[in-house]
């Protein structure tokens, strides 16, 4: 799906379990959804099960670009997802991560746990590093509908607060309550 003379495409980070609270699948679906009807390509971790395989999912139902990257030695634990429009088997996990950041120009996190984490660090990072190709600023995005995320973006005000993060940077992660919101911080005035 093109839509027109430069893709949209946003990196989702989430889960590779489904955790406890039906509303994090409801999210990760609505997700999908929306994203593929905005005509905004999905780059995620690649596997079938959990919270990714739910949005990656959604998202093709609705017909939506969705391009997986998943290592050669988790396509045995999360089994790649068969049937998107890619699908890129890698070497290890920093090929993969730094593939997802090539072919996307934002990032979303939904629910999930250390590699979700992980994953939304580092992208943050290189944003604050001016890594990401030529430069570009990447916006890195908490979507939090229902507070999963208050206690890490406070945390990350604290961090700011002592001075271990700089005022001029604080923003790079953004916390947003809803999907209208996360697309506006994503695409401003775009969505």
């Amino acid at each position: 799906m093109d839509s027109g003379p430069a893709q949209r495409r946003v990196a989702v980070f989430c889960s590779s379990s489904l955790g406890t609270e039906a509303g994090f699948s409801e999210l990760a679906a609505d997700l999908g959804r929306r994203l593929a009807d905005e005509g905004i390509g999905v780059v995620f971790g690649g596997g079938r099960v959990g919270l990714m395989g739910v949005m990656a999912d959604a998202a093709m139902a609705a017909g939506g670009e969705v391009i997986g990257v998943i290592p050669n030695f988790l396509d045995e634990i999360e089994v790649a997802h068969q049937g998107l429009t890619e699908l890129h088997l890698v070497a290890d996990m920093h090929e993969r991560k730094q593939l997802m950041y090539s072919l996307s120009d934002g990032f979303c996190a939904l629910p999930g746990g250390l590699g979700t984490q992980e994953e939304l660090f580092e992208a943050a990072t290189w944003t604050q590093l001016g890594l990401h190709e030529g430069g570009r600023y990447k916006p890195v995005v908490l979507l939090d509908r229902d507070g999963f995320w208050k206690p890490l973006a406070a945390f990350h005000r604290q961090l700011v607060d002592v001075g271990f993060i700089k005022p001029s940077k604080a923003e790079i992660i953004k916390r947003a309550e809803s999907i209208d919101e996360a697309l506006e911080l994503l695409y401003p005035s775009s969505s």
